[in-house]
């Protein structure tokens, strides 16, 4: 499996709450210097945690009703949703290591 696939706000209920693994969701905006600093970091957990965990990415300027319901107010904002609610969240670029734990708190 691996690799991170994109959500918007009309799949997102059905690819990350009603998800039967967990989900880190990596809310990101174009404009973003350090989201593309974390997006090859997070490309390559994806690839190395395979079916467990399932990464996706939520452009919140393409996608504001996701971003806002969950108070997105900095990108990036990863968050990891368990059973339909989000579990765990950081803001800003983090180290390769720090986004694994972040996903592992999760099981």
């Amino acid at each position: 499996m691996g690799s991170t696939k994109s959500v918007t706000d009309a799949n997102f209920v059905n690819d990350v709450l009603q998800a039967d693994t967990p989900v880190l969701v990596d809310f990101w905006a174009e404009w973003c210097a350090p989201c593309r600093k974390v997006e090859p970091l997070l490309e390559e957990i994806a690839n190395e945690m395979g079916d467990k965990v399932r990464i996706v990415k939520l452009n919140i300027d393409e996608n504001p009703e996701t971003a806002r319901a969950y108070r997105v107010m900095s990108v990036p904002t990863l968050t990891v949703f368990k059973g339909g609610e989000p579990v765990q969240s950081v803001a800003g670029a983090r180290p390769k290591g720090d986004l694994v734990k972040l996903i592992e708190a999760a099981f």
